[in-house]
């Protein structure tokens, strides 16, 4: 059992935005969560960032967050949301995710609104809730970890996004492309606890969300009949390996993506697992193997270290009517960095 941090409704919650201050963007954010706060009466801190300066912002208000007995909240995308996850964790305070990115996964798998009036009306009613978190090496991970083919297709996603748009439909087109042109194959060391073995693949895909596994038709059996299995922790979580293969099978295995079956294509395994060691073949040790998490592509020294994290995240998630926070007296206040 975990204790629950306690969460004092008169203490500022500690909201980490990723943007610079007097952006439009940030201006509509500032003006949303204001208003969300000043109609609730609830006391909040809005720490502006740039991205290079967010995990240490990130950090400092999730310790903020723990000695004043309130949530640090996550106001961004998927990569935003992983930082501050990180850090939440680590000192294990009370976290809030304000969502702002093209899938929402984790978001959505919580029942948490992608507006984000509705998304902060929900999380100043919430309570803490427990629920299961992985990692690759040091770096925890709330969606899904990834190496070979799927972080090629997130940095094309992106190149794709700059130069046309972010949405649902660039970021499908930029997948499409990218797996019509995979080329690279990997040669894979696994070690789980039902054996060892060596593979070729195109790409190894970890998913810790139950919405995208299903979406992908690749969720275990239990997903299905459960409405948040993230919430039970301990549980297995969900490798997918893609084999190599020819465009015309590539072809058909973005149709059975596209249906939503993609565990019934031949060229597709999918085993689940509580801990799972990866070794590529020959990597170069200074550059390291190239990984993506929540959305984020880095590097990473092998061997690669999947693993369900005994510790839970305190989701701050709606709770029964009943227990429903009170308010205190109105406060804002704005830290720019």
């Amino acid at each position: 059992m975990h204790a629950l941090p306690a969460i004092d409704p008169g203490s500022p919650l500690q909201f980490v935005i990723n943007g610079a201050a007097g952006s439009s963007g940030a201006d509509a954010r500032r003006d949303t969560l204001q208003a969300a706060l000043d109609a609730a009466g609830r006391p909040g801190v809005l720490h502006f960032c740039e991205p290079g300066a967010l995990a240490g912002v990130a950090r400092e208000a999730a310790d903020t967050a723990l000695r004043t007995r309130t949530a640090v909240v996550a106001v961004g995308g998927d990569g935003t949301i992983n930082t501050v996850a990180q850090a939440a964790h680590a000192v294990g305070c009370a976290m809030g995710v304000v969502p702002q990115g093209t899938f929402n996964y984790f978001a959505r798998t919580h029942g948490i609104p992608a507006e984000p009036a509705e998304s902060v009306a929900v999380l100043l009613a919430a309570e803490p809730v427990p629920v299961r978190v992985a990692a690759i090496n040091h770096r925890v991970f709330l969606v899904n970890a990834s190496l070979g083919l799927y972080p090629d297709l997130l940095e094309d996603r992106e190149a794709f996004k700059a130069r046309f748009g972010r949405s649902r439909w660039v970021a499908l087109w930029a997948g499409a492309v990218t797996l019509l042109r995979a080329q690279r194959q990997l040669n894979l060391h696994i070690e789980r606890s039902s054996g060892v073995r060596d593979v070729r693949a195109l790409t190894l895909f970890v998913g810790n969300n139950r919405l995208q596994l299903e979406q992908l038709g690749v969720a275990p059996p239990s997903a299905a009949h459960s409405a948040a299995p993230e919430a039970a922790l301990g549980e297995r979580i969900t490798a997918v390996m893609l084999k190599p293969i020819g465009t015309l099978a590539m072809l058909r295995l973005m149709l059975h993506g596209a249906m939503g079956n993609l565990g019934e294509a031949e060229s597709v395994e999918r085993f689940d697992f509580r801990h799972l060691v990866v070794r590529p073949g020959f990597t170069g040790r200074r550059r390291g193997v190239k990984v993506a998490f929540d959305g984020e592509v880095t590097r990473m020294q092998a061997p690669l270290d999947f693993r369900v994290l005994e510790q839970p995240l305190y989701l701050m998630k709606p709770g029964p009517a009943d227990t429903a926070i009170p308010v205190g007296q109105s406060q804002v206040q704005e830290t720019i960095r």
